[in-house]
């Protein structure tokens, strides 16, 4: 499973995003791919006000922020 996690420079809930990821699956934080929204004109468009979101590329699923663990855990399953 591939996971996105779209987010932006200095981005707070971002980081809180990506800490929560760490306490529910350490192996999905380790390969997460981390995209900087700023850097892409269609991307800050599509994702620039939900940041963060976190995107699964095998069933082509999002899941946007706000998101607690029990929601998180679901997604990764």
């Amino acid at each position: 499973m591939g996971l996105i996690l779209y987010t932006g420079q200095g981005c707070c809930l971002c980081e809180q995003a990506e800490t929560l990821l760490m306490e529910v699956d350490k192996n999905a934080a380790a390969t997460v791919h981390k995209v900087d929204v700023r850097s892409n004109t269609d991307l800050y468009h599509l994702y620039g006000a939900r940041i963060p979101v976190l995107y699964r590329q095998d069933t082509q699923s999002e899941l946007p922020w706000p998101f607690d663990s029990f929601q998180l855990g679901e997604f990764l399953r």
